[in-house]
């Protein structure tokens, strides 16, 4: 049996290594200290789809909590939680009173009061001036559907 030179084991190692599969974007990102607020990249897409109505913001009494997709909830990401939406979907929600608009993810489940639509992070209610009044009339865009079925 014939061995391989060492050169040709490495170079062969390094080629199956550059092979392997990247790893699946499922919304969430890395873990990030509070100090530094997780932000997904922006992302361009046609709008599949469009609804209005009233978002509210949930933050301080949840941050660390669980959320419904298992992630912790961390009030300084732009997330967000809708009722439908799978996991992992990716949203335009624009404040209809000033313009402001915000990325986020879905990756939990509410708003509990049945007039709104979303509750979104700290973070993204404040990106788009909605913290003082606490709740904002908003549209919503989805940009990505999430592969969660959840």
């Amino acid at each position: 049996m014939k061995r391989l030179p060492a050169a040709a084991m490495c170079a062969s190692a390094l080629y199956l290594a550059g092979c392997s599969a990247a790893a699946r974007f499922t919304g969430a990102g890395p873990t990030t200290p509070a100090t530094t607020p997780a932000r997904p990249n922006t992302f361009h897409s046609k709008v599949l789809l469009t609804i209005e109505g009233v978002a509210s913001y949930y933050s301080v009494g949840f941050n660390g909590k669980e959320t419904a997709s298992g992630e912790t909830f961390d009030k300084n990401a732009l997330t967000a939680a809708h009722r439908e939406f799978p996991f992992g979907t990716i949203l335009r929600v624009t404040n209809l009173s000033n313009n402001e608009s915000v990325q986020v993810v879905v990756n939990d489940r509410g708003p509990v009061d049945k007039s709104r639509i979303i509750d979104l992070s700290e973070a993204a209610a404040r990106d788009i001036g909605m913290i003082e009044a606490g709740t904002a009339r908003v549209k919503i865009q989805v940009l990505k559907w999430g592969d969660s079925g959840k």
